[in-house]
């Protein structure tokens, strides 16, 4: 459902979020290794997001990546418009363009439930929340 640009992009700014801060930046390349994502096309992921306040950078030798307060309480759905595009998320799982309720594709009502209760969660959990989990141990995040 999601794409592999997205759940690199949730990765990165998962990574970031437990391993970075103000004072501590990090380059894309150290991200990259991290979790196994191609350098190039992380830095591609990680400028975009940045252009969406989601994740912060400075330039220079002191310079990287980094989450500040603001951008950890963005929430995930956040990542996810900016990486997909929103409709994209909301789009029919068959691709086909007049999809809606009133006139729904074959997997329409199989699929519906499930991706209204995705959006939901993606909307009412922040970056902050989900690695607040990763630190607890409620969740993992292999490294």
């Amino acid at each position: 459902m999601l794409s592999n640009s997205t759940k690199y992009a949730i990765k990165a700014v998962l990574y970031l979020a437990l391993y970075s801060n103000e004072n501590q930046k990090i380059m894309a390349k150290d991200i990259s290794q991290s979790i196994a994502v191609p350098q190039a096309y992380l830095s591609k992921l990680l400028q975009e997001l940045s252009r969406h306040n989601i994740v912060s950078s400075t330039k220079g030798p002191r310079g990287g990546f980094f989450l500040n307060e603001e951008n950890r309480n963005n929430p995930l759905i956040k990542i996810v418009n900016v990486i997909e595009g929103h409709q994209k998320i909301q789009s029919c799982l068959l691709s086909l363009e007049n999809c809606n309720e009133k006139r729904p594709c074959p997997l329409h009502e199989l699929v519906a439930p499930s991706k209204k209760k995705l959006l939901k969660s993606l909307q009412g959990k922040t970056i902050a929340q989900i690695s607040g989990d990763i630190d607890k141990g409620i969740t993992f995040f292999p490294l």
